[in-house]
């Protein structure tokens, strides 16, 4: 499928899960599908990260499920802060092992999973439809019922699939996007790469298979997909672009002009990736200018330095 297919397939009202960490792993260019979309009025299951970042922004969210709204390397979500100090939205903000017996439970078809965790913290408090339930044994302890988190469609992103919809992760973790597609009605795999299904476990790659054909409806070949979070080993995070985004969120015209660039409503991926280019392109144009302006040392000049190896988006745009 395309990004724009998968989107055709999500409405107005739903509840979509999105699968990475942070921001780790995200199913970007699925996400700008969807802000390049009317559909909105969302409920939004997310370990978040920009994902949830970019829909608050654009008003696509009605309530947000989530332990955290992150950017990893900057702590707090800057358009998630600003959603939630003007109450955009209803938050359920409960924690991590909570939230992962939710998925649990949704995936496992149970209306519910019982948890330590929240026991005796302000998780309560906040979530008062959150409900206990009592050992039915001899030990008879209470416990957090965790709901389950069932979705009308999920969104995730992994370094290899097939066209049967096998998808393989080959980073330091799964970040729980199997589950995802578990507890959804319908779920949507976007890839680094598109390969056949024997190369899924070649070489005792049998271990990384994370998500399985007969919880994907449909697979999106998208090199880059996951800009400008990261994608490990295939893509670090684009840690000067993420600092872009988060400085544009600070000031309502500066957010104006970079939506206007990378995000325009009639825009696609291929024309994304050839802003991002551009984009890095002007950024490394005063470097070079310095370089060349500065008089090198005589030990610089006897033994150059190394550069580091910097990820180039370009081959996005040229594997796109």
């Amino acid at each position: 499928m395309t990004p724009e297919e998968v989107v055709g397939r999500l409405s107005s009202g739903m509840t979509v899960g999105i699968g990475g960490w942070g921001s780790r792993r995200k199913p970007m260019a699925l996400v700008r599908a969807l802000l390049r979309s009317p559909v909105t009025d969302l409920t939004v299951i997310s370990y978040g990260g920009p994902d949830v970042g970019l829909l608050a922004a654009a008003g696509r969210i009605r309530r947000l499920v989530t332990a955290f709204v992150t950017l990893d390397s900057i702590p707090l979500e800057p358009h998630y802060r600003a959603a939630r100090q003007r109450g955009a939205f209803a938050l359920t903000e409960i924690d991590e092992a909570m939230f992962m017996w939710g998925l649990h439970a949704a995936a496992n078809r149970l209306p519910f999973l019982p948890v330590r965790a929240g026991l005796g913290s302000d998780v309560m408090r906040v979530n008062p439809e959150l409900r206990t339930v009592t050992s039915p044994y001899e030990d008879g302890e209470e416990f957090v019922a965790a709901p389950a988190l069932r979705m009308d469609a999920a969104l995730v992103h992994l370094n290899r699939a097939d066209r049967l919809g096998n998808g393989q992760y080959l980073g330091p973790d799964p970040y729980f996007d199997d589950l995802f597609c578990e507890a959804a009605d319908a779920a949507y795999a976007s890839c680094e790469r598109l390969v056949e299904t024997a190369e899924l476990t070649e070489n005792g790659a049998l271990q990384t298979l994370l998500v399985q054909r007969h919880s994907v409806t449909g697979v999106v070949e998208a090199p880059g997909g996951a800009h400008f979070t990261s994608c490990a080993p295939d893509q670090p995070r684009d840690e000067a672009f993420q600092r872009a985004y988060a400085a544009a969120a600070a000031d309502p015209v500066a957010w104006e002009a970079f939506a206007a660039r990378f995000l325009p409503p009639d825009g696609d991926e291929k024309g994304y990736w050839q802003a991002v280019r551009t984009w890095h392109e002007e950024q490394a144009a005063p470097a070079r200018h310095e370089e060349q302006a500065a008089p090198a040392r005589p030990e610089e000049q006897a033994t150059p330095a190394r550069p580091e190896k910097q990820a180039d988006p370009a081959r996005h745009e040229e594997r796109s």
